[in-house]
């Protein structure tokens, strides 16, 4: 697989479809402890007609580097990978920590995106008190517990326990220091009070059983979004894992859309 070096970490992508595409690039970005292969039924998908590029960031699957303290700096890594592509504007797909990415893109250089999809994420990390009190304390378990729990509850009820289980134990595979590190950027992310800022199409795809994000912050966020559509599935947070077709319709329908 290619790799890109950027600031001590090496960035392994896919880079698939065909570059004559009259359509711009659909750039796919993961969250937190995941790895490109989460988009692996757009991929399939999409580069049978469209150029599609998706990367594994810094410290998650075959990529290398440590965890960097804010989100901004995932940005910086996905713009040094589309400038190295020779890709001038795309639509932007994120899931959950990758939407947040998105965001902080959209922000900063809105002239790079066409449009942007957000899939179970949100423009402040906000917690209930009984939620905030659990998250504190997780960290204070050790660290394969702390993994657990968190993915856990991202699967909607009646998702296959062992699937669960199989993607527990990859998340675990991430270095300790790239999660723990992450995990504050995502607590400390907040652009919501800048959400007016963003001009760009957006798509939010949302799951109604998301206990991580919940769904009534995505639709608060979208208000203050200029122009957003948003979609609710019948899933919990890990949408590209539990409804990949759906979620495959979903995007197709709005990258598709004139603009």
């Amino acid at each position: 697989m290619p790799q890109l070096d950027v600031e001590g970490a090496a960035l392994t992508y896919d880079d698939e479809g065909p570059r004559d595409a009259r359509e711009a690039p659909l750039v796919l970005v993961h969250g937190w402890t995941a790895d490109r292969h989460r988009w692996d039924h757009q991929l399939a998908h999409f580069s049978v007609r469209r150029r599609v590029i998706r990367l594994d960031l810094r410290g998650h699957g075959e990529s290398t580097g440590a965890g960097v303290r804010t989100i901004a700096e995932l940005a910086q890594d996905v713009l040094a990978l589309l400038d190295r592509l020779e890709v001038e504007r795309c639509v932007l797909v994120g899931h959950s920590m990758g939407g947040m990415i998105a965001q902080t893109i959209a922000l900063a250089h809105p002239e790079r995106l066409e449009r942007m999809v957000l899939v179970g994420s949100i423009g402040r990390m906000a917690y209930s008190r009984g939620r905030g009190l659990l998250m504190a304390a997780s960290t204070l378990v050790p660290y394969k517990l702390f993994v657990a729990a968190n993915i856990q509850r991202a699967f909607a009820p009646g998702y296959p326990r062992e699937e669960i289980r199989a993607h527990i134990r990859a998340s675990a595979a991430t270095p300790r220091e790239v999660v723990m590190t992450l995990y504050g950027a995502m607590r400390a992310f907040d652009v919501l009070d800048r959400a007016g800022e963003i001009r760009t199409p957006t798509l939010m795809v949302h799951g109604y059983h998301d206990v991580q994000l919940p769904v009534g912050q995505v639709l608060r966020m979208a208000k203050a979004y200029p122009d957003a559509v948003v979609r609710i599935l019948d899933a919990g947070h890990e949408l590209p894992l539990e409804k990949p077709a759906e979620l495959t319709a979903a995007l197709e329908g709005f990258v598709t859309e004139k603009a």
